[in-house]
C-alpha cells in the first residue's frame, strides 16, 4: 500500500481545502500539511496580501503628501523658485529638492563649519537650477556634495532655455 497523497487540511482561516501532495516526497508529506494547517488558505492568503498592499499604498500616498507640503511651505519661506519640467515630476523634484537642502544646511552649517554667509551663496545658486529632473537626478546625493552638484549643472538645468525637459 501507497503512502496517501491527498490530504484534507483544515487551514488556520477555517477553510477546508484537499491538497494534492504527490510531488513532495512521501516521507514528508504528513509534516508539510500539518504545516499547511497553521497557515490561512491561499485565497485568504492573497486576500490579507492585497489589503496589506493597499494599507501601504495609502499609507505612502499619505506620507508623499505630508512630504510634499512640507516642500512646498519650504520652498515659500526661502523664496524658491517653482520648477520646471513634466507635470509628474514637478512634485518629485520638489521633494527632492526640499530633501537634498535641508541634508546639505544640516551637513554643511549644523554640522559643519559653514557660516550663514556661505549658505547663502549656495542657496542662490539653488535657486538658479529649476530643471525639476536635476534635482530627482541628485536625489541620492550627500548634502556634503551640494555645492560641487551645483558648481557642475548645466544651462539646460537653468532656467527656460530647453521646454522639451
Amino acid at each position: 500500500m501507497a503512502v496517501r497523497t491527498q490530504y484534507n487540511v483544515t487551514h488556520a482561516c477555517g477553510h477546508e481545502i484537499v491538497h494534492d501532495l504527490s510531488e513532495r516526497p512521501a516521507d514528508r508529506r504528513a509534516g508539510f500539511a500539518r504545516w499547511l494547517a497553521s497557515k490561512d488558505c491561499s485565497d485568504c492568503w492573497k486576500a490579507a496580501r492585497d489589503a496589506d498592499t493597499a494599507s501601504k499604498e495609502q499609507w505612502l500616498a499619505a506620507k508623499r503628501a505630508e512630504e510634499q507640503q512640507a516642500a512646498k511651505e519650504w520652498a515659500e519661506r526661502f523664496d524658491m523658485p517653482p520648477l520646471e519640467g513634466p507635470e509628474r515630476a514637478l512634485d518629485w523634484g520638489e521633494r527632492s529638492r526640499h530633501q537634498l537642502m535641508t541634508a546639505a544646511h544640516t551637513a554643511l552649517v549644523i554640522e559643519g563649519t559653514w557660516d550663514e554667509s556661505d549658505w547663502a551663496e549656495l542657496e542662490e545658486k539653488a535657486r538658479s537650477v529649476t530643471r525639476a529632473g536635476w534635482w530627482i537626478d541628485q536625489r541620492d546625493a550627500q548634502g556634503v556634495d551640494l555645492l560641487e552638484l551645483l558648481d557642475a549643472a548645466t544651462e539646460q538645468d537653468r532656467g527656460t532655455e530647453n521646454p522639451f525637459r
